[in-house]
């Protein structure tokens, strides 16, 4: 059997792989753009209380059940992801208590959070 042939084909294929093999292993310089990490930012909370007397306040500011509506109505343009916490007394009556969720709901405020 004559290997003459097969040894000619497998040093043209070691000269090819010999080439080959530097421009393969080359390695590009780039800088890829970085993305910063994303800080999760707390939205912020506003205070809605309701009172035993019948009135509420929003940050410590006594308002009608008109008015509350009206700074609900604002806060929700101004911050839409905002989070409303509704606080109530113990002596609040239930009827307050569900005009305050409702004025919350009609501002568009989605985020409600009941606080003991």
């Amino acid at each position: 059997m004559n290997i003459t042939p097969l040894v000619d084909v497998m040093l043209v294929l070691l000269i090819i792989f010999m080439v080959a093999a530097p421009i393969a292993t080359r390695s590009l310089d780039l800088t890829l753009p970085q993305q910063p990490p994303l800080q999760p930012t707390e939205p912020p909370h506003l205070r809605v209380g309701v009172q035993g007397d019948g009135q509420f306040m929003l940050e410590d500011t006594v308002l009608t059940e008109q008015a509350l509506s009206e700074a609900l109505r604002n806060a929700a343009r101004t911050t839409p992801n905002a989070i409303v916490d509704v606080t109530v007394s113990e002596n609040a009556d239930y009827q307050a208590f569900t005009s305050a969720l409702a004025a919350a709901r009609r501002s568009g405020l989605t985020n409600i959070a009941l606080q003991r």
